[in-house]
């Protein structure tokens, strides 16, 4: 496959952090470091990979909570989310003083993202689709080269995000889910923010939230 990635569980909220690199040059990026830097630092070493890039899906504490430390020490651009989420990046001290987490730097990503950008890691690249309603700035990256999309907090294996947090909005969830991630394709794969990974055929036939 001409993109990997690894994802590891971060936080004590299991949240799954991504590795994603490009295999002809192992360039890499991180998706939602939201802490444990030393665990993803060593995995990225373990394989040879050169982090270039933190990419955020959403700027909830245990999925941004470690992208200011890691951006600061290693150099990185932070990418994502959409700028409806600066917010939430403000609030991060007191996300994680809330939350029990360790002490979180806010920052000002090095790009907003919007819907119909694109990232790129070595020579691949990957589509972003601006996903509202867990967060009103919530983006996803879509590789369709290799059938696979990291949607962070938007969809899970039988379950949706939550929308009962500032900003939530159910009604542009539910239409995030149906015009954004449905469209990718029944065989596409998705990476949730939580929990094990699923098919979008599969939630779309058997999701009690948002079954067809």
């Amino acid at each position: 496959m001409p993109l990997h990635y690894h994802t590891l569980p971060v936080t004590p909220f299991q949240q799954n952090c991504s590795l994603v690199w490009c295999d002809a040059t192992l360039r890499a990026a991180v998706i939602d470091p939201g802490g444990d830097l030393p665990r993803i630092e060593a995995e990225a070493q373990r394989r040879g990979l050169l982090l270039e890039q933190i990419w955020l899906t959403h700027a909830h504490i245990d999925h941004a909570g470690g992208a200011g430390e890691l951006a600061r020490r290693l150099g990185l651009p932070i990418v994502g989310p959409q700028e409806e989420d600066q917010f939430w990046i403000d609030g991060l001290p007191q996300q994680a003083a809330m939350f029990g987490f360790a002490p979180a730097e806010p920052f000002t990503p090095t790009r907003w993202l919007h819907d119909g950008d694109t990232v790129q890691i070595g020579n691949e690249t990957l589509q972003v689709r601006h996903c509202p309603g867990h967060t009103p700035g919530h983006v996803v990256f879509h590789a369709p080269q290799i059938g696979r999309a990291f949607v962070g907090d938007v969809l899970f294996a039988g379950s949706i995000g939550r929308t009962d947090f500032p900003r939530g909005d159910h009604g542009a969830l539910i239409a995030s889910i149906r015009g954004k991630l449905w469209p990718m394709g029944d065989a596409t794969v998705f990476i949730p923010g939580h929990g094990p990974e699923s098919t979008i055929g599969r939630e779309r036939r058997s999701n009690p939230y948002v079954a067809n």
